[in-house]
């Protein structure tokens, strides 16, 4: 006879959630690290008790705003390698659809995150309750439906029993390097108070292996024939080969073959900056010597990467003739992009056997083509230290020369976070990325208001690493918030926090579109009704300092590299706040090299829009679709 035990639905979750592991390549570690939550009257009663009443097996943390907390757990699990993640509970209404954003930034980026939204009574005795959006065409929609969308995984639990094969695909969703992403358990909430004899065995312990799939023979064998045909082969690394904790294998290939290495946002670091086949980042924020490479290419052999319009230059970029595409990717979906040849396998066990094969045949690139790529890098490496030079070191600095005051105190173990404005654009081209996981951009979704959680998520998952949250002011003024979770859980992490007066990338990009930088300074109004009166008399320093972080103001290029050296040393949150000047020629970030599609006014009387518009149709007649 099956043995039981009786529990509400939400303490089973919690015993369920507590004994789920991963394991890859040996190693083996807890799937649910701990749980976020923000508690109402939708999950105080359930998962709060619950929490409570198998607090030893279950760390808890307390967020301040729910989509905060989805982030802070991605950024746990991004550096985690995805084989490790927390749980977000949330109330029902704005509690659950504040997860929304989160849940989409997760699945965009390929990165686990399990959540637990509060629902409405699945008895329905007390319809309407608080918060409950009443919809009169169907009697089983509720606000929880909004993260069906942006769910890998979606499933309501409107009776105990049916949480036994919830938990079990939730589970299996979240440890698929190919599915994973967002999973939502809507839990309503007198299910989740509700008793049930559950049998032992589902709180067993389970082992989730993560998979590492070779290649297929024929698909590998047509890889080689492609690579070994090419003259200009080109790779361009991706996200993927951090999941897969390629790197080493990576850096073999490319040191076996000589075959360059671009880098998307998500890709960066997986060679070092000065590796002899790195050439930076490519695409629309990329380097000039990597965009130049990769318009000549006549074979790009992606290793999981998507092909964003970032890295694609709105496909105007991979422009040689007959430009063809080797697409080493454990997702098919992706492994097929821009009609590539695909190579469907794990990045680290694949490039492993690309490597083996190439070796046989003493396949290397030619000598004059491997010169040409290592002179224009150290080209663009003189063009990197004019834009971090400072030459006074007492006046204000632009946000470059920021950047090359955080270069020259950093090493290898610090960890760099960012995700919006102005500075994704100058961290591809400019950061000189030390280790394989010093540079985290989250730029599938670029969510601004994910630095300074997602810091909090690496710094508990590294808590030996220095982490920093590189933070614009229209970020910081999205969600602060979570400062108070760093100063209460005494998590350590740096700020930088660079202050000049409003959406500084949206502006440049209006100019350049014919928008005039409307509605992006953080000004006041002028007569004429716009935002361009003098800037105003925030003081964000204050603001961070009042959430209880210790905050160093730097005024000067001085006064930056001395409060950076004592933020890197400081065991307690710590701010590091400058105003920037606006770059100019000597000191600012290099243009882009490369084109990104944002649609300009077809119609217009003011002159910058005609302008624009008559660039935007140059650019757009260089466009080709890859058959």
């Amino acid at each position: 006879m099956t043995s039981t035990t009786r529990l509400t639905v939400a303490q089973a979750l919690v015993r369920f959630l507590a004994a789920q592991y991963t394991e890859r390549d040996g190693v083996r570690q807890r799937l649910i690290g701990a749980t976020w939550g923000i508690f109402g009257h939708g999950n105080v009663a359930g998962l709060g008790q619950a929490l409570i009443e198998y607090g030893d097996d279950m760390p808890y943390h307390q967020g301040r705003n729910e989509q905060s907390m989805v982030h802070a757990a991605i950024g746990y699990a991004r550096q985690s390698n995805r084989l490790s993640t927390h749980a977000v509970t949330t109330s029902i209404g704005p509690g659950a659809t504040n997860l929304v954003t989160g849940a989409a930034l997760a699945t965009i980026n390929h990165l686990p995150v399990l959540l637990l939204p509060g629902d409405t009574f699945a008895t329905r005795v007390a319809d309407p309750v608080l918060q409950q959006l009443e919809v009169p065409y169907a009697g089983d929609i509720s606000v929880n439906d909004s993260l069906r969308p942006v769910s890998r995984y979606f499933d309501r639990v409107t009776r105990p029993e049916a949480l036994i094969p919830a938990a079990l695909q939730a589970m299996r969703v979240l440890t698929d390097p190919v599915e994973t992403g967002a999973v939502t358990l809507a839990l309503p909430q007198d299910v989740q108070a509700e008793a049930y004899d559950w049998p032992e065995e589902f709180f067993a312990e389970r082992t989730w292996v993560v998979r590492r799939p070779g290649a297929d023979p024929t698909e590998l064998a047509e890889a080689v024939t492609a690579i070994r045909s090419a003259r200009r082969p080109l790779i361009i690394a991706g996200g993927g080969v951090h999941h897969s904790r390629a790197a080493e294998a990576l850096a073999e290939f490319a040191q076996t073959t000589g075959i360059p290495v671009a880098s998307t946002q998500a890709g960066k670091g997986s060679l070092r900056w000065d590796h002899p086949q790195d050439v930076g980042g490519v695409g629309h924020t990329g380097t000039a010597t990597a965009n130049e490479l990769a318009r000549q290419a006549d074979l790009v052999i992606g290793v999981g990467t998507r092909y964003t319009d970032f890295t694609t230059a709105s496909h105007t970029l991979f422009s040689g003739d007959g430009v063809r595409f080797l697409n080493l990717n454990i997702a098919p979906f992706d492994g097929h992009k821009l009609a590539g040849q695909p190579l469907v396998a794990d990045a680290s066990s694949c490039l492993a056997e690309l490597t083996a094969a190439l070796r046989t045949h003493d396949h290397r690139v030619t000598e004059s083509y491997a010169d040409e790529y290592r002179l224009d890098k150290d080209r663009w490496e003189y063009r990197v230290d004019a834009a971090y030079e400072a030459d006074e070191p007492d006046v204000r600095p632009t946000q470059p020369q920021v950047l090359g005051a955080l270069d020259a105190i950093v090493d290898e173990s610090d960890v760099i976070i960012n995700a919006a404005g102005s500075l994704p654009g100058d961290l591809h081209k400019l950061w000189r990325a030390r280790s394989r996981d010093q540079y985290h951009l989250e730029y599938g979704y670029s969510c601004m208001g994910y630095e300074i959680p997602a810091a909090i998520g690496v710094k508990m998952a590294a808590p030996e690493r220095n982490v920093w949250a590189l933070v614009g002011d229209g970020t910081y003024l999205m969600m602060p918030t979570e400062i108070v979770t760093a100063v209460q859980e005494g998590v350590a992490i740096k700020m930088l926090l660079i202050q000049n007066h409003g959406y500084a990338s949206i502006g440049g990009l209006s100019e350049s579109v014919g928008g005039e930088r409307f509605g992006t300074a953080y000004r006041y109004r002028s007569e004429d009704g716009t935002y361009t009166g003098a800037p105003l008399p925030v003081d964000l320093a204050a603001n961070a300092a009042s959430l209880g972080m210790r905050v160093l103001r730097a005024k000067t290029v001085s006064d930056l590299r001395e409060a950076l050296a004592q933020a890197r040393a400081a065991d307690i949150p710590t701010c590091v706040y400058v105003e920037t000047e606006t770059a100019d020629t000597v000191s600012g970030a290099p243009p882009a090299q490369a084109w990104w599609d944002v649609p300009v006014a077809e119609t217009a009387t003011r002159p910058s829009a005609v302008k624009a518009r008559e660039l935007y149709d140059r650019h757009v007649s260089t466009r080709r679709r890859h058959l």
